[in-house]
């Protein structure tokens, strides 16, 4: 039975049209926030969402406390956000790059599920929160490394009870004790952080130029999840737009690139996407 067998004939209608223009090319695939909701990972902008905005990286340098609260945050909502398993949506991209059909993802999400899922060409365009790097001598070390020792420093933690939604980030809005211990570098001793893009910070010109050249090879693009909102999105969606690559939005609400669309689908990503791909394997 097809996932969209009880969808609306508008949609059902955009499928089809999707299938037309993308069939026979290779498709690049950017994604979002509503590709892992499915997974148990919020929306930043979808119902429910939180309202606070993530931590910035003014905030988190300038301020001992701020990281305070950023790390307690962050390693409270650690263990829902690593044990979260990929979906539908992510086997099916997975599933399309084996195939041929997709030539790789770029995405916008730093829960590390399309890896998990078994895709091998993947830019993490905003980082990966199971990685953790000192801002001052660059070493990297795994999240779980740095939960024991966070763990080892705090044992309060262990009784602590946990409630409350976690962010697309991975973090939870809680208040900051002054008694927490935040991570040091174990090689410098310097300040630690998630390899993953703050609020207010740049993707590093080498990680676009990475999720550039995937566009740039490819024939069509595919936006699954994403309202677009965030600038480095729109960026590669304009670059296709300027090779004139068809462009097939899938997103349940508005977003920036809905007037250049070739095809717009307002439907959940996991559900189209485990329609598409078969539909398009050569």
């Amino acid at each position: 039975m097809s996932s969209l067998t009880n969808a609306p004939s508008d949609v059902r209608t955009a499928v089809d049209d999707a299938v037309d223009v993308l069939r026979g090319r290779r498709v690049a695939v950017l994604t979002g926030a509503g590709v892992s909701t499915d997974s148990g990972i919020p929306d930043y902008r979808g119902e429910g969402a939180p309202t606070a905005h993530p931590m910035s990286l003014t905030e988190f340098l300038s301020s001992h406390q701020h990281r305070q609260r950023y790390w307690l945050g962050s390693h409270l909502g650690w263990p829902r956000f690593a044990t979260a398993a990929p979906n539908r949506g992510h086997a099916a991209i997975a599933l399309g790059e084996h195939q041929g059909v997709f030539s790789g993802v770029v995405t916008q999400n730093v829960d590390a599920l399309h890896h998990k899922a078994g895709s091998l060409k993947v830019v993490d365009l905003h980082g990966r929160l199971d990685r953790v790097r000192c801002v001052h001598c660059h070493q990297s070390f795994t999240r779980t490394a740095i939960a024991r020792t966070l763990e080892r420093n705090n044992p309060w933690l262990a009784g602590l009870e946990v409630s409350g939604d976690i962010r697309p980030d991975g973090d939870m809005d809680v208040r900051f004790s002054d008694d927490f211990v935040v991570p040091q570098c174990p090689n410098c001793e310097g300040l630690l952080k998630p390899a993953v893009i703050f609020f207010g910070e740049f993707v590093p010109p080498t990680l676009f130029e990475q999720a550039a050249a995937l566009v740039n090879r490819s024939e069509a693009l595919v936006v699954a999840g994403s309202s677009l909102v965030v600038n480095t999105g729109m960026r590669l969606v304009a670059l296709a737009q300027k090779r004139k690559l068809p462009i097939v939005v899938i997103n349940r609400g508005v977003t920036k690139a809905d007037r250049i669309a070739s095809v717009r689908i307002d439907a959940g990503a996991s559900e189209t996407l485990e329609e598409l791909v078969p539909r398009l394997r050569p």
